[in-house]
């Protein structure tokens, strides 16, 4: 009799919060909408307007609740609803995070509208991904938009298109594989292979949409999941509960049934780093963004399937940063600009019979304006940045004689992706000082 009860109770608790939830809907006559995203270092940043408030979240398949962060910085006009504290566990060596649960919030992406939608607000000032895009992003959302909506994804267009299930048409497409999903805790998982040192290897990867990586391994000496002896230990990237770091290496092929990727970029997370992902026994690792973004995609969850399609970044190559250094945008700086005024002479005005002539004077003076600053943040040792003597903090003033501020973030990165032996020139600020330094990009994998 308990064991019913206890079961009744639960039924009774999940179908209650399903309820109470609510759950997107696309409120317009064809019930499906196009929003146009910005792909920020492999991640769909979109907007998301949350009680009335216009913000950017990161779509996110590996997250099973909506996050907002930057809570402190946004709280007085997000108006968060029903509070009640909680704690959250993601990647990363650290500890749990303090939130605030809230219900009842106001969610709208595009036409798509949740009346009654929950999230999590993070207090943690130091879990903000923003620094890190150059772009600002206040959270993140996934299977609550999933759950609800089919969700079509075009990388190469950079566009999503929501549509409520019932008005979904397929089309036909002889191009295309249509992979099977399973679910863990609300998170979707799919079958794929890798070869490692000719071994052909079946794995359960999940989807995560949220990572800039192309594919994250857990090493497993019993499968054959293992680096290969070209490595180098680098830093990861950023989850919930702090830094992930582990080896960058190179697989022989990656597989979605039949397609195939040669010499993909892979990392293999230290093992205190993703103790919690490893709940789900059957995972062998995460297929992010890198590779995801050389597919167009459909993503089914209330029929549990992922059809792909490839596109026109399905043979880019897999490249990695050569320099060891990462940066991030660090408040701003004054920098002086030269303000060009133009000042027209009329010359002739006022005379009859004179014709009229006008010159162009260029008036040269200077101003100063405020502009983005971008700091090293992470350095790997024994690098070429870290043998060139730069250090975590250094502010980056110009690449190449050109000035860092005239750069967004990610394309002033991706000149550390280039070719090997590129010649890199860097003019840096260190307490107020201002050196340069030279270094060429290394090919590790040699």
């Amino acid at each position: 009799m308990k064991k019913i009860l206890s079961i009744l109770l639960l039924l009774f608790c999940l179908n209650s919060f399903a309820f109470y939830q609510g759950k997107f809907t696309i409120q317009n006559k064809k019930k499906s909408d196009k929003i146009h995203f910005q792909l920020i270092n492999n991640l769909i940043i979109i907007p998301v307007e949350v009680n009335g408030i216009k913000l950017s979240f990161i779509l996110d398949t590996g997250v099973s609740k909506t996050i907002i962060f930057n809570y402190l910085n946004i709280s007085d006009s997000l108006k968060i609803k029903d509070p009640e504290p909680i704690y959250l566990r993601g990647l990363g060596d650290g500890d749990s995070v303090e939130a605030l649960k809230s219900k009842n919030n106001i969610f709208e992406i595009g036409d798509a509208k949740n009346p009654n939608q929950d999230l999590f607000a993070v207090f943690n000032e130091k879990i903000n991904f923003a620094p890190r895009l150059g772009i600002p992003v206040q959270g993140i959302v996934g299977y609550d938009l999933f759950k609800d909506l089919i969700v079509e994804i075009n990388y190469s267009n950079k566009y999503i298109r929501l549509t409520e299930p019932d008005k979904f048409n397929y089309k036909k497409c002889e191009k295309c594989e249509t992979l099977n999903l399973e679910f863990y805790n609300n998170k979707p998982y799919l079958n794929a292979s890798v070869k490692i040192e000719n071994r052909s290897i079946p794995i359960k990867l999940l989807i995560d949409s949220g990572g800039s990586d192309a594919l994250w391994l857990f090493e497993n000496d019993t499968l054959g999941i293992k680096h290969s002896n070209k490595y180098f230990n680098d830093f990861l990237g950023h989850g919930l509960s702090g830094s992930v770091y582990g080896k960058r290496s190179k697989i022989d092929e990656f597989s979605l049934n039949g397609f195939v990727l040669k010499n993909a970029n892979v990392a293999f997370p230290d093992s205190t780093s993703i103790s919690f992902a490893k709940q789900f026994k059957e995972r062998n690792g995460s297929l992010a963004g890198n590779i995801l973004k050389r597919f167009n995609i459909i993503v089914n969850y209330q029929k549990a399937t992922l059809t792909i399609k490839k596109n026109s970044l399905f043979k880019h190559d897999f490249s990695y940063n050569k320099s060891g250094i990462e940066l991030a945008h660090n408040g701003v700086r004054f920098v002086k600009e030269i303000d060009n005024k133009i000042v027209q002479d009329k010359s002739g005005l006022g005379n009859e019979n004179s014709s009229k002539t006008y010159k162009i004077v260029f008036d040269a003076s200077y101003k100063f304006t405020l502009k983005p600053a971008y700091a090293i943040v992470e350095l790997r040792e024994n690098s070429p940045a870290f043998k060139a003597g730069l250090k975590v903090d250094d502010i980056v003033l110009s690449i190449n004689g050109k000035m860092a501020h005239q750069y967004t973030l990610q394309d002033l990165m991706q000149k550390f992706y280039d070719k090997e032996g590129t010649r890199i020139k860097l003019s840096v600020e260190r307490d107020g000082k201002v050196f340069t330094v030279y270094f060429n990009l290394e090919n590790l994998f040699e």
